[in-house]
């Protein structure tokens, strides 16, 4: 029997653009601060268990992964800083077989295109959103087109 496995794909919650701060070192708005939480009690609320956060090392990344799932253990990887759909993708599926549910917590566009990779659509993605997608395949058999859109959560829209 195939077990299923659970990719959410976070993009950071809002940012401040703060002159003369380097982008990496960019914190959260006090928006952002409340839609990371937010987020973390949708995923929840959803039924949803992460036991791994993939997180690009900037500020606002952490803050986000932190604030939305205390608790779970957070993997900084800084390929996801600046990295695109076929780079994350490679990073998720060195995955650890036993891990059911991942987070995958990083920028636009690299995590709108993994989403898009992955279970096709087109939307678009806010600081703040995520989208929940279920594969049967193992993390390290993941191919684009091999997952399902399962949700698409826009803090602008709750």
């Amino acid at each position: 029997m195939t077990e299923v496995r659970t990719l959410i794909v976070l993009r950071h919650a809002k940012a401040a653009q703060q002159p003369g701060v380097p982008d990496r070192d960019r914190k959260l708005t006090d928006r952002g601060e409340r839609d990371a939480k937010r987020a973390g009690e949708e995923i929840i609320g959803l039924g949803l268990d992460p036991d791994l956060v993939l997180c690009s090392p900037a500020q606002r990344t952490k803050r986000t992964a932190q604030l939305a799932l205390p608790g779970v253990e957070i993997d900084y990887e800084r390929l996801i800083y600046q990295g695109f759909g076929e780079e994350l993708l490679e990073l998720v599926r060195q995955a650890e077989p036993e891990r059911r549910t991942i987070v995958l917590c990083g920028h636009n566009p690299g995590v709108l295109e993994l989403a898009q990779m992955l279970a096709g659509g087109d939307y678009g993605f806010p600081p703040g959103a995520f989208a929940v997608i279920r594969t049967e395949s193992d993390w390290a058999d993941l191919w684009p087109g091999g997952g399902s859109l399962v949700t698409l959560w826009n803090p602008k829209e709750h």
